[in-house]
């Protein structure tokens, strides 16, 4: 307003009449919220621990972590004015198709559904290779194990499947690429065995089991790639961490912003009664003689 008027040489009071402006509107101090401050400092601090998280996972951690009561659209007017960097997203992927028009994809209906693995290589800082086997259930979009070694081979993969089989139950199928590991004949008819189906994809086609590749890009993102291992034991324990943050707090955006598998807190009487031993009933008394 300054500017035109000085520009036009104007009086303030014909300007605002020209506008339909009151001329107390040139005068007022716009006034923040008490708490913006604070808010600006907690999303600066989150966007800093992920920094790979857009204003809406960080509005959601706001909410459920710090205890704010604040909508999208607050965060996101303080995260363009702090100018924090928004991830960039990703394409959107159609539907799967064979060459004879049939539907390729097997979509998880339920949990304990659909499985997927796959393997990540990375190195230590002497150099060394080490991978990971990553396993994902497609419906919870939950990571339900991570297995990391130097070598990995199929009795590794079999190894793991059976700790899980007997921990959540078998799923209907396990979907992964056409690996050696995966494709060997003892996993084969071991899976079989327990009553599993495998689900293959098409050779060279990473695409269609996007669930998987999605986590494994998510994994490499946000810790692969900002990370130094000096050992594999820091490997195992920090990859570990991760992916049970990845359960319990990250929020994902196909659930609605909220975590796959979120810890449930019990109430500390209710946890104090379920841990004691239940009292046995006392003993029924026998029935008094009758006298005749």
């Amino acid at each position: 307003m300054n500017h035109v008027r000085s520009k036009l040489q104007l009086s303030e009071r014909r300007v605002c009449r020209v506008l339909g402006q009151h001329r107390s509107t040139q005068r007022r101090i716009a006034q923040g919220r008490e708490d913006e401050e604070q808010l600006t400092a907690d999303i600066v601090e989150l966007a800093r621990h992920y920094g790979r998280y857009g204003y809406r996972k960080i509005a959601e951690l706001l909410r459920t972590q710090a205890g704010w009561i604040v909508n999208d659209k607050r965060v996101e007017r303080i995260w363009r004015r702090e100018g924090l960097k928004v991830p960039a997203k990703q394409p959107k992927r159609g539907q799967l198709w064979l060459a004879d028009g049939s539907c390729l994809r097997l979509r998880a209906e339920r949990r304990n559904h659909v499985w997927s693995y796959d393997f990540v290589e990375d190195r230590t800082h002497d150099g060394r290779k080490y991978r990971m086997l990553n396993i994902v259930d497609e419906f919870t979009h939950e990571c339900i194990a991570i297995r990391i070694d130097r070598r990995l081979k199929s009795v590794d993969v079999i190894d793991v499947l059976s700790d899980l089989f007997i921990l959540r139950g078998v799923p209907t199928h396990i979907r992964s690429d056409n690996g050696p590991e995966f494709v060997a004949k003892a996993l084969q008819e071991w899976i079989a065995a327990v009553g599993a189906k495998t689900a293959y994809i098409t050779p060279g086609s990473p695409w269609e089991n996007g669930f998987i590749e999605s986590f494994n890009a998510r994994l490499r993102d946000e810790l692969l790639d900002g990370e130094i291992f000096y050992s594999l034991a820091e490997a195992r324990i920090i990859i570990e961490s991760w992916r049970r943050h990845y359960n319990t707090v990250r929020p994902h955006v196909s659930l609605a912003y909220k975590p796959p598998a979120p810890e449930v807190f019990v109430p500390a009487m209710a946890a104090r009664a379920a841990a004691q031993p239940q009292q046995a009933p006392p003993p029924a008394l026998a029935p008094r003689p009758t006298m005749h």
